[in-house]
């Protein structure tokens, strides 16, 4: 009986490494990484059927995909993951969001550092991973179901909420009140971005320019939109209608006043995005 043979395939033609360029140079990674470290833009390595063996535990309770990561070992502090931990999973690949960690991860493994708001929107993003692990075709599929379900979530508010009205994207910390761009988590991918809301106009070039700002109470006015996407943890809409200075604001007055608390509003990966753009146009649509 002769022996077996297997068949050629792609991926055994594939070379073992391959060079991409990052904001740190030429790096050399695997081809096909099978254990990555992921300290940023878990959504998009999910999405792409790839689950990492390591993340800090910041990005393992992201309520959008956490069912998803069960088992991947917690590698300690966002923004300042362990590389104790990191270096008994063997890693070989990390992926960052940290420039400033580049010097220790790339010690344990090549390293690809992607700064926060380089990727603008869930495209960038799905299609900048795809070509990094070669799953371009998984990327493409994903997007595809992705802005099928934001047309029909656009729709729907298209056709109950005029055009012309504007949207804020606000968190309350109790002793400080920020508004946000429309790539700063909180809901601004979401409603700027997907749904292709606007905000007020006196402020639309500052917020998208520096994505955030600290304002008072005194400014309030000038920030709020006929619409306002509230992240607070202790506050309620109703709580917002017994205030003196927020029941002044017509959003809260109209009853345009939406509040979720940061486990929902905080994450801006594009499972996140496209979930939190659902939930958003069923309530703008009840």
């Amino acid at each position: 009986m002769p022996a077996e043979t297997s068949l050629p395939t792609a991926t055994a033609s594939l070379p073992e490494f391959k060079t991409v360029t990052t904001v740190n140079g030429e790096i050399e990674i695997p081809t096909q990484p099978k254990r990555i470290v992921a300290e940023e833009y878990l959504g998009s390595l999910i999405a792409l059927g790839t689950i990492p063996v390591g993340a800090p535990g910041l990005t393992l309770q992201n309520m959008y995909f956490k069912e998803a990561l069960i088992g991947v070992q917690d590698t300690g502090e966002y923004g300042k993951m362990s590389p104790e931990a990191i270096i008994t999973l063997s890693p070989d690949l990390i992926i960052s969001g940290q420039a400033e960690s580049y010097e220790t991860l790339s010690k344990i493994a090549p390293t690809i550092i992607v700064p926060y708001g380089d990727l603008k929107d869930a495209h960038e993003e799905l299609t900048y991973f795809g070509n990094l692990l070669g799953k371009e075709a998984e990327a493409k599929a994903w997007l595809s179901e992705y802005d099928q379900r934001i047309a029909v979530a656009k729709a729907k508010v298209d056709k109950v909420i005029p055009a012309d009205a504007t949207f804020s994207i606000m968190e309350d910390g109790g002793k400080s009140i920020w508004v946000y761009g429309d790539n700063f988590g909180r809901g601004g991918q979401p409603v700027y971005q997907a749904l292709g809301r606007k905000p007020p106009s006196a402020i639309a070039a500052e917020i998208m320019e520096k994505q955030w700002a600290e304002i008072s109470t005194e400014t309030l006015a000038k920030y709020a939109g006929d619409y306002i996407i509230m992240t607070s943890n202790t506050l309620t809409a109703e709580d917002y209608k017994t205030t003196a200075i927020w029941s002044s604001l017509p959003a809260v007055k109209n009853g345009h006043l939406y509040v979720w608390k940061e486990e929902r509003s905080w994450y801006y990966d594009p499972i996140a995005v496209l979930s939190q753009t659902e939930e958003l146009a069923d309530w703008l649509t009840q």
